[in-house]
């Protein structure tokens, strides 16, 4: 993995810098970054059943932000995180950009978590059931404690597929970075 430094959290821009890695450069997993394009992926949601989306269909030709959270229903996520981005999300919808949230989870749950939340049909509730996704853009990281393969915290602005911000949370599970507040400084 490449670990990164906040050079500056929620001060108009924040720019990511490689910083000392304990491992060595030919271990090293890339993180995805500004100006690459999102992987193409399946991801899943709620709606009449189980539905498969390609990530192409949530991004192409728009603007989205794109968070991801550890887990569906934890504390910090249902409490900090997410209500973030639905008491924003008229900001956002007012900029011309779309949300999503994603976590390493099934649909059932992102939908239940989406409901239980207020979210409704406000944004995407993005299921990667076997970390697909995550594992392309360099996020995944194992945490026994949820069961498993999971997701770092972090937001990404994604304009026409291709990424113009990234706020990963530094240690991966903070909410600092990634926050609605910080993606719409940034924007």
């Amino acid at each position: 993995m490449i670990f990164w430094r906040i050079g500056s959290i929620c001060s108009g821009v924040a720019f990511l810098s490689p910083a000392a890695s304990p491992i060595s450069s030919a271990a090293v997993i890339m993180t995805i970054k500004i100006g690459d394009r999102i992987p193409n992926a399946t991801l899943n949601y709620l709606k009449d059943g189980v539905q498969a989306i390609n990530t192409d269909e949530i991004f192409k030709g728009k603007n989205v932000v794109l968070f991801s959270v550890p887990g569906a229903f934890t504390p910090t996520c249902s409490a900090k995180h997410l209500p973030g981005y639905v008491e924003n999300l008229a900001k956002f919808t007012n900029k011309g950009i779309d949300v999503a949230c994603l976590a390493v989870n099934d649909a059932f749950v992102m939908d239940a978590w989406g409901q239980a939340q207020g979210v409704s049909d406000q944004f995407v509730m993005a299921a990667d059931p076997v970390g697909a996704f995550t594992k392309a853009v360099g996020m995944d990281v194992d945490v026994p404690a949820l069961g498993g393969l999971r997701s770092k915290r972090y937001a990404m602005v994604i304009e026409e597929g291709v990424v113009t911000q990234f706020l990963p949370e530094e240690d991966g599970f903070s909410v600092l970075a990634s926050t609605a507040e910080c993606v719409l400084d940034t924007l």
